[in-house]
């Protein structure tokens, strides 16, 4: 404890008594730095690197109290071929590195790296979905084990009305369940009115029809209420299906293909051994022969062009990247996907056992400690608010005044009757197949009835025959609706046949009487 308070009090009179003490600990105090960083403007524009690199500068140069000069470059941070930025700190040509330097064992051995100063999240970019029919929007607010409940509570409750109908007659009244003229024993149109808002009322007074209607009518008003109240969430929600969701949906789906910039992910997967998660990176990236982009702008362009491609890298040059396409086209085409992966760290880099190391740790230190550095993001990054990135969560346009439904949105209740008027049609045209089939059929058998032979007319009539062709006028009126042909048609139709057999008949019978 005492050990403690001494350190405390050697420090404080160290920083604040002791000039001489505090520039010692400081090695950057009146030193003239070397710097290089990327987006510096005397740079060729297109280099990948921090956009608050500048400020991080500034605000270490006033803390630590030191100048710098730019250092004028060209090269990415390590590509494939030729020397990169990292170069040169090994050839004495800089000092410090303003960059997003990710830690590995090679880096840690030929530059120093500083504590990180960037805390960020790696994230997938994917096409904006167009937006499609929400036709199973009718069927979402239950799910399927509800309306199999429902469809077997229907058919129960139907059942025992019935079972009560028909082996528990009353002699006094009809137990009836009216519904405008419905006659008695359709129990059927009660339940199915009841449980769409249209049903009448149970008229009957005996005390195990009213219990079930009371119980049946007690349940379909929860029924009712439930589905409305949840269907309007699921009308109203913009059915925008993204690519995918998380990492786990590129390995599920072989059409799509995963993008990366080239030696980012290979370095986190070597630092995994290629084992798990990784693995199945590793093999998605070998399936596809354009997985690996030499510069960040191919594979943005592969990934707005609506294809099918996922686009992996940190999450902060990503909403750049989204940023840039919208103030190109002033179109959203690019959101990141609702799952990151993984997190990612970076940190600064100076030449190998570098002085100023500790000193330029301890600046960043202090500078995490105001939290301004996720500030800065807000000053370099504005996402603008009708594109910022996230997938869609409401109907709300930018101005925050609710947008009205358009037909993809009800698409579900205009297919539901659709459905129920192609049924219906359906049934019409076998309800007149039928009557046509049975009219022909009635048709011959009365002609092959009516056919007697010559001679025959007047003979004896069994009992049968006479019941056979005992045929009642009214009968025959179902087929006397047509017009008569005009007078100087001579062709005789097959109505005029049918009458004049009709007419043989019945002088036939009265002969035979």
């Amino acid at each position: 404890m005492y050990l403690v308070l001494l350190f405390l009090i050697f420090f404080i009179w160290c920083s604040v008594f002791n000039p001489a003490c505090s520039s010692a600990a400081n090695q950057l105090n009146g030193r003239h730095l070397r710097v290089i960083w990327p987006r510096w403007s005397g740079n060729r524009k297109g280099l990948s690197g921090p956009l608050k690199g500048g400020v991080v500068l500034d605000f270490l140069s006033a803390r630590l109290n030191f100048t710098y000069e730019m250092v004028r470059v060209a090269e990415e941070l390590e590509p494939e071929i030729g020397r990169g930025q990292i170069d040169y700190l090994i050839d004495n040509q800089c000092d410090l590195l303003i960059q997003s330097v990710f830690a590995t064992s090679r880096r840690n051995k030929i530059v120093d790296l500083t504590l990180p100063w960037v805390y960020d999240s790696s994230a997938f970019l994917i096409p904006v979905p167009d937006e499609t029919a929400n036709v199973n929007a009718v069927v979402k607010p239950f799910q399927w084990q509800i309306w199999l409940v429902l469809g077997l509570s229907i058919i129960c409750v139907i059942a025992v009305l019935n079972f009560i109908h028909k082996y528990r007659p009353s002699q006094k009244e009809a137990d009836t369940i009216e519904l405008a003229e419905t006659k008695t024993g359709q129990y059927y149109l009660y339940t199915f009115g009841t449980l769409l808002s249209q049903g009448g009322p149970c008229t009957s007074k005996r005390l195990s029809i009213r219990l079930v209607a009371a119980a049946w009518c007690l349940a379909a008003f929860i029924f009712v209420q439930a589905y409305n109240s949840t269907l309007f969430t699921y009308v109203v929600t913009p059915v925008h299906q993204p690519l995918i969701n998380s990492i786990y949906d590129i390995f599920e789906n072989s059409d799509i293909n995963l993008l990366v910039r080239t030696d980012t992910i290979d370095l986190l997967l070597k630092r995994n051994n290629n084992t798990g998660v990784f693995l199945k990176i590793q093999k998605k990236l070998d399936s596809y022969a354009n997985s690996r982009c030499a510069l960040a702008s191919n594979c943005i362009q592969s990934v707005a062009s609506g294809s099918r491609n996922v686009y992996f890298e940190s999450r902060n040059y990503l909403k750049d990247a989204i940023r840039t396409e919208f103030k190109r086209t002033g179109k959203c085409k690019l959101q990141l996907a609702k799952e990151g992966f993984t997190g990612v760290t970076s940190s600064l880099a100076l030449q190998k056992n570098s002085p100023y190391t500790q000193s330029t740790t301890q600046g960043i230190l202090e500078l995490q400690q105001t939290g301004i550095i996720d500030y800065w993001d807000t000053w370099f990054r504005p996402m603008p608010p009708q594109c910022n990135g996230k997938p869609p969560t409401g109907v709300n346009s930018p101005g925050n005044n609710p947008s009205r439904l358009s037909l993809k949105n009800l698409t579900g209740a205009f297919l539901v009757l659709l459905v129920g008027l192609g049924l219906s049609f359906m049934a019409f045209l076998f309800e007149q197949i039928v009557a046509i089939l049975s009219e022909r059929h009635r048709v011959k058998t009365l002609t092959e009835l009516v056919q007697v032979a010559p001679g025959e007319s007047t003979g004896e009539f069994t009992g049968e025959t006479q019941e056979e062709l005992s045929i009642t006028e009214e009968e025959l009126s179902g087929n006397s609706n047509i017009e008569e042909p005009p007078s100087n048609v001579t062709e005789v139709t097959g109505v005029e046949v049918i009458v004049e057999s009709m007419d043989i008949i019945t002088i036939a019978t009265q002969e035979n009487e």
